[in-house]
């Protein structure tokens, strides 16, 4: 079925009011469709306690050009703490900064609950669209196109809709009707590394430790991080196998591993603050989904987590859904909000590079935990930057494209992987050029001898 034009009379369900889902029903309301987002939880913004997860977010180019579509960037921006560079942790508590750019690129940490908050009261703000929290999608009629939704007091509600938007995260239920389909293509990974959040409190009313930087103590096969809050607290994040976390069962346990792993940090932590933290809730797992398609026919597609939950290491999970967003968006624009077209297109264009960012996210895990310890990750970076300098548009390293272009994901990695091969091929020969050379130059000019004879020597000795 065609739909295009007359979006006044189209009517979009969004469900989901998370970041995606809240976002898009601000892309949507703003061209006029009739929108309806559907939460199963309350309204955070009326919430006592925020149920879910709370990873700081990195906010970068593509999250930001999606919020600068719907008028917010300046908005979230404006409520964010800009990043410059990793700062490293040694176990000595040595520490050295790997800029993530050049001067005046970063990347933003925001508060997920805050920045949730704003554009669900963003997606208000447009007389076409209406929110119903505490409404759980128990069922769902592809053919009819009807939706039935729990309400928390028992009762129920049957609706019905032009286009399904499937926002509802990792464990969705939109997508689960996609799973009747045939040629569905799904698979769903839970990482062996678990994490668990803890909190660094302000020193003497300020930041314990410097505010703009990504704080990264590597331990090759775990490792801690720490992002800024604007109330002047770190929220840091352990990532560890689940059979470590499990090792560690009394509070003097928890002091012996950090002192032995992070000993700069358990000042910053306090002795007896570290123990209750660490304790009070159990790590939580983590999840890589894929599928395809996105869509089905013109009545429904995924996007965000429902689409391609990522694991964290990237800082692109949010971004990517937000990519979602504006390409979905620029999709309306380009077919004239012909959805015939627009959903198999966004499944086009999506699907490989939503799958390039979660294997590049697996990869950024290992470069975070354990390369960045290396003395020639350390030499690849500065050599990258330094090429990236002479010949900006032939070689790009790869954080940069991913963090700070719009460059499609699948084409960064053949980029990257073409870059790599191009670099590895030039040290070689100018390694072996350089012995070449050397051998060459002792053969041409061999190095004088001491005309001393043997006897000689015996009688100096």
């Amino acid at each position: 079925m065609e739909r295009k034009v007359g979006v006044n009379n189209v009517k979009i369900a969004v469900v989901g009011g998370g970041l995606v889902g809240a976002l898009n029903a601000c892309f949507f309301a703003k061209r006029g469709f009739q929108v309806e987002l559907y939460e199963s939880r309350e309204d955070i913004r009326r919430a006592t306690v925020v149920k879910g997860r709370s990873i700081n977010l990195a906010l970068s180019h593509r999250g930001r050009e999606a919020l600068k579509a719907v008028g917010m960037e300046d908005k979230i921006v404006s409520k964010g703490i800009p990043m410059h560079a990793r700062m490293i942790h040694s176990p000595s508590g040595k520490r050295s900064p790997i800029p993530y750019g050049k001067k005046g690129q970063y990347i933003l940490s925001v508060d997920r609950a805050n920045l949730n908050k704003e554009l669900l009261s963003a997606a208000e703000t447009y007389p076409s669209a209406k929110m119903n929290f505490e409404h759980k999608l128990v069922d769902w009629n592809l053919e009819s196109g009807s939706m039935t939704f729990l309400r928390n007091d028992g009762s129920t509600k049957v609706t019905t809709c032009d286009l399904t938007v499937g926002c509802d995260g990792a464990f969705s239920a939109v997508r689960k009707r996609f799973m009747r389909q045939s040629r569905f293509n799904y698979s769903q990974t839970y990482i062996p590394h678990g994490y668990m959040e803890l909190t660094i409190p302000p020193k003497h009313g300020d930041f314990a430790m410097e505010p703009n930087f990504l704080h990264i103590w590597p331990r090759n096969t775990f490792m801690m991080i720490a992002l800024p809050n604007l109330d002047m607290t770190f929220t840091c994040t352990l990532f560890m196998p689940f059979e470590d976390f499990e090792k560690i069962t009394t509070g003097d346990e928890v002091l012996e591993f950090f002192q032995r792993y992070f000993p700069d940090s358990i000042p910053l932590f306090g002795e007896e603050a570290l123990k209750q933290d660490y304790f009070r809730l159990p790590a939580q797992a983590m999840v890589s989904v894929k599928c395809s398609p996105y869509h089905i026919g013109t009545a429904c597609v995924l996007m965000g987590d429902a689409a391609h939950a990522v694991v964290p290491f990237y800082g692109q999970g949010m971004n990517a859904g937000f990519e979602d967003c504006i390409v979905f968006d620029e999709l309306l624009d380009q077919y004239n909000c012909d959805f015939s077209i627009c959903l198999p297109e966004f499944t086009r264009l999506r699907v490989p590079d939503d799958h390039a960012i979660a294997d590049l996210a697996m990869y950024n895990y290992i470069e975070m935990r354990a390369h960045v310890n290396s003395k020639w990750f350390l030499f690849r970076k500065h050599l990258d930057m330094i090429l990236h300098y002479m010949m900006p548009n032939t070689i790009i390293p790869l954080y940069t494209m991913v963090t700070f272009t719009r460059t499609r994901y699948h084409e960064i990695v053949k980029r990257w992987q073409w870059q790599n091969k191009v670099i590895n091929r030039g040290l070689f020969l100018c390694g072996v050029s350089s012995v070449l050379g050397g051998t060459y130059l002792l053969i041409k000019h061999p190095p004088c001898t001491p005309s001393i004879k043997l006897d000689q020597l015996w009688n100096w000795a």
